[in-house]
């Protein structure tokens, strides 16, 4: 079963190595002893095996399901029988032999899908950020930034020459006004518009299912700034392929794409392939071709990859993947609704066991994210795992550092290969582990931990004897 399997790797990969380490180099007892901390937390990572078709996936990237049907190796194969002569590698950069017409024609089709002026094709959404940020803000530019934004982008700030970097409140357009006002009135250079702000936004915030204010925001940089000089770097990399016209992304879907300079997204999500596209117009893209060393000093995306990614695109263009975009909201409506309304919820919700950070008018909202975050105390997202897992339903927890302090949660990615049943599944099983640690916390069980937990742990100490 894949629970006992990943449960008792768990339990391996956190056992204490640095102890057991003294005949060995210092070199690698003193690296044990770094990765022993997060040993110590129950947090080290590390490849963790695939699961079959009967374990429930609610943690995948797949979320359009085109990798897991097969639409997209049908795809993919035909544009490699359409290309038959095709080159593996690239051989270069994209300033040497590896601008090869496959890859340019590509760009071309995905600007005009998503009526941009150009596209530029790299290797991951990762690379993405870190690309654009390191060649696109000039010195002396400043570079805004919502709170939650991707670790990505944050490496992407280091290699920034900008001399301004600066937080604003999570998705308040009333906390970018403030830091635009306040760059504008102290720094003469951004209120002649000789200097410019990036701000950097995502659509949809991963880990909180946040839909960022866009309207509000883009309104607020040109109330501020009206010279143009603030522009919007966002993220799309969660709402390519799941939101908007043929999976568009939020910014085709709001009617903004002129209003945002450069828009990132993922092909390596939704659309079931590997890499991440730039969008945004000429001068943009040559600013990264001359000055983003990680695409100068990097091979191009090979022919596989971008034949890959262009099936992905004409499965949407043509779309095909409409009918798996609408599946995905329902199955998203029924497991919000089935939750809030089972009878556990309200209680264990008002004590602290468990809640969902953007569940506020849910109902009301024009279209849902693929992302339900279940939040709960620290270590009990452990917990929530374990009971998931041994039910047959696979969906990660998520703690600290990878979130703030005090927000664990366990995150349930929507697919729209997820069942009617497979929903049910996982409203029944969470609401029944939220029953058991009410139990707990009243004083009515005999135990301290819940059920899947303690199993857990004795499959752990097992390992040991």
């Amino acid at each position: 079963m894949y629970a006992e399997q990943i449960i008792k790797q768990w339990g391996e990969d956190n056992r204490l190595r640095a102890a057991s380490m003294t005949d060995e180099p210092a070199f690698y007892r003193n690296l044990e002893q770094a990765l022993d901390t997060r040993r110590q937390a129950q947090y080290f990572l590390n490849g963790k095996p695939r699961w079959d078709d009967s374990v429930a996936d609610f943690t995948t990237g797949d979320f359009l399901s085109l990798a897991r049907t097969g639409k997209l190796r049908e795809a993919f194969l035909q544009e490699l029988a359409d290309n038959p002569d095709f080159e593996p590698g690239p051989s270069g950069s994209r300033l040497q032999y590896g601008n090869y017409p496959y890859i340019v024609q590509t760009e071309q089709e995905i600007a005009e899908f998503h009526n941009a002026e150009t596209a530029l094709i790299v290797n991951s959404t990762y690379a993405a950020n870190l690309g654009v940020l390191s060649s696109v803000p000039l010195p002396g530019d400043a570079i805004v930034y919502d709170e939650l934004v991707h670790a990505s982008s944050h490496e992407g700030f280091r290699l920034s020459s900008a001399e301004h970097l600066v937080p604003f409140r999570h998705n308040d357009p009333d906390g970018l006004r403030e830091v635009l006002s306040q760059l504008k009135s102290e720094h003469a250079a951004f209120a002649a518009g000789t200097q410019s702000v990036l701000i950097c936004v995502e659509s949809v915030y991963s880990m909180d299912a946040t839909i960022v204010a866009l309207q509000e925001l883009v309104q607020v940089a040109k109330e501020v700034f009206p010279l143009g000089n603030a522009q919007f770097i966002m993220d799309e990399a969660h709402s390519a392929g799941v939101l908007g016209d043929k999976g568009r992304g939020l910014v085709s879907l709001l009617g903004l794409e002129k209003d945002i300079a450069i828009r990132i997204h993922a092909t390596s999500k939704a659309l079931g392939s590997v890499g991440g596209v730039v969008m945004c117009n000429k001068t943009v893209r040559h600013m990264m071709l001359n000055h983003a060393r990680s695409l100068t000093f990097s091979c191009a995306p090979s022919f596989p990859m971008v034949a890959s990614m262009r099936a992905s695109i004409k499965l949407l263009r043509s779309g095909a993947t409409v009918e798996a975009q609408e599946r995905i909201q329902s199955n998203v409506k029924r497991l919000l609704h089935g939750l809030t309304t089972h009878p556990v919820w309200d209680e264990a919700n008002d004590e602290g066991i468990i809640s969902m950070p953007t569940l506020e008018d849910w109902e009301s909202r024009p279209f849902q994210t693929q992302i339900v975050p279940l939040r709960t105390r620290p270590r009990h997202e452990l917990f929530l795992f374990y009971h998931l897992i041994m039910n047959n339903i696979n969906a990660y927890p998520i703690a600290y550092p990878v979130v703030p302090k005090g927000k664990s949660r366990v995150r349930l990615v929507v697919h729209a290969h997820n069942t009617p049943e497979e929903v049910d599944r996982v409203i029944a099983a969470v609401c029944g582990w939220a029953e058991e640690m009410l139990e707990i916390e009243r004083g009515e069980s005999e135990h301290e931990l819940p059920k899947a937990a303690r199993q857990a742990y004795a499959m752990q100490r097992a390992l040991q004897t």
